[in-house]
């Protein structure tokens, strides 16, 4: 039997946090994160965390549960998540996956096999070490060679995932796209819809500027001057995400709190525009673009209610796909 499980993502600042609380509450659902950021205790604006308030009493999962210098990836989100949605189902309630994190998403839906992907050792610190010496962008330039359709998914400054893409093809013989393309076609072993919200660019990007001015204005600078004080340093992994990268810049005299503000705005454009290639090339994706809709979330949520009682997705009719 699959179980029902039901996703909702898109690019940062399109307004998923609203439909998924409203999806929840319609839907007797809980909330699991598929956002890289927001599993950090400490990092609430950088995040975009969604308050107690927001939450308007509906169940989350994943998010406030590691310290900021502790590691994050896949894999992990992978067994968490597993972890979350059997606590989930067995209370008779459906899970709703929300974030922004599209690998995250493929490896919980496809269940990806991170088994060979955990070397470490000798090459690794190889790696790691010619990253330091010759910087990030001389990493992504040999990833580039050996991988040009990984390298073009992967920002030069997600060091650890080029190392692990580096090191996987040097020990297996062959291409992290390869492996990905192996895991992607095998089947879910859950009866899921998959949404991805979407909007106009222009409209996306305005967006984004105006969530970056409300972090600046609800404290960033100071978030992230309490995260360097406690010791978190721009090498680790929940550091290098936007909103604290750039401003550990600023922090340390390597530019101006304007530059760093520009920096983060355009970044994080750069960000979601690479959200939206990724979920374009994933399959079984059903696409809700909000001036469809007349930007009416209202008019979304009953469009994915619908399509849903269709499709008999919930905990008292899994489906049987086997």
């Amino acid at each position: 039997m699959k179980k029902p499980l039901l996703v909702l993502t898109g690019p940062t600042a399109v307004g998923k946090t609203e439909l998924s609380i409203k999806l929840a509450k319609a839907l007797n659902g809980e909330i699991v994160s598929a956002d890289s950021m927001q599993v950090y205790r400490h990092m609430d604006i950088g995040s975009a965390k969604i308050t107690k308030e927001e939450m308007q009493g509906v169940p989350h999962h994943l998010i406030d549960v590691l310290e900021p210098w502790e590691e994050f990836h896949a894999a992990a989100f992978q067994q968490m998540a597993k972890e979350a949605l059997e606590d989930i189902y067995s209370r008779g309630r459906l899970p709703i996956v929300t974030g922004g994190t599209g690998f995250y998403i493929q490896a919980l839906l496809y269940d990806v096999n991170f088994s060979q992907e955990e070397t470490g050792g000798a090459l690794r610190q190889e790696l790691e070490r010619l990253a330091a010496e010759k910087g990030p962008e001389y990493l992504h330039g040999l990833l580039q060679e050996a991988d040009p359709e990984y390298a073009a998914s992967v920002h030069a400054n997600n060091v650890k995932r080029v190392v692990r893409a580096l090191e996987y093809c040097r020990n297996t013989g062959k291409t992290m796209s390869e492996h990905n393309r192996q895991e992607h076609s095998r089947s879910s072993p859950y009866h899921f819809l998959y949404y991805v919200l979407h909007t106009d660019r222009q409209a996306l990007y305005q967006r984004i500027d105006r969530r970056v001015d409300r972090m600046m204005e609800q404290g960033l600078v100071e978030e992230v001057r309490r995260l360097k004080k406690m010791g978190c340093t721009r090498t680790m992994t929940s550091m290098q995400g936007l909103g604290y990268k750039e401003i550990l810049d600023y922090l340390s005299g390597a530019c101006t709190l304007e530059e760093a503000v520009y920096v983060l705005k355009r970044d994080t454009r750069h960000f979601a525009k690479r959200q939206i290639t990724w979920f374009k090339r994933e399959r079984d994706v059903r696409w809700l673009y909000l001036p469809d809709f007349d930007n009416d979330p209202q008019k979304v949520l009953e469009h994915i209610l619908q399509e849903i009682k269709t499709e008999q997705l919930d905990c008292t009719g899994e489906r049987n796909d086997a």
